[in-house]
């Protein structure tokens, strides 16, 4: 059973990690020297979140359609996503087996793995705080 129960649901958990790293003192300007566009493609249920990550640009990120044009895509289940950001799943691993496809720049690509790492707890303590310990236990 997938862990989310509509669009909604992810846009209120892993489209809030998103929008509070981009308002991150700390982390926003580390997370924008990526100097891309991705777009997350979620399934089950199917989301998108596109999010802004240039250097001197907002940090903007938009939940369903965008006009945004990104220069990476990365299509999973949101399922997969959460798990990710709870730091258990390895990305090189979830791509050979296909639970992550990615498209776009390699070089953009790698840029951005390194820098989630220290998002993880931030996601967790998110997860409590909004009282989603289904999500913390579940994964």
């Amino acid at each position: 059973m997938a862990y989310f129960k509509d669009a909604q649901d992810v846009y209120d958990t892993i489209g809030k990690l998103f929008v509070d790293l981009a308002e991150d003192d700390e982390l926003g300007p580390k997370f924008r020297k990526a100097d891309t566009i991705v777009r997350y493609e979620f399934h089950d249920p199917d989301s998108q979140v596109t999010v802004r990550l240039q250097p001197d640009r907002p940090g903007d990120v938009d939940f369903g359609d965008s006009d945004m044009e990104p220069d990476v895509v990365m299509s999973m289940a949101a399922d997969t996503a959460h798990k990710f950001w709870l730091g258990q799943v390895n990305v090189t691993v979830a791509m050979a087996r296909g639970q992550i496809k990615a498209k776009g720049p390699v070089a953009k690509i790698l840029k951005l793995v390194p820098l989630a790492k220290p998002v993880f707890p931030r996601y967790k303590a998110q997860l409590e705080e909004q009282g989603r310990t289904d999500l913390v236990n579940a994964a």
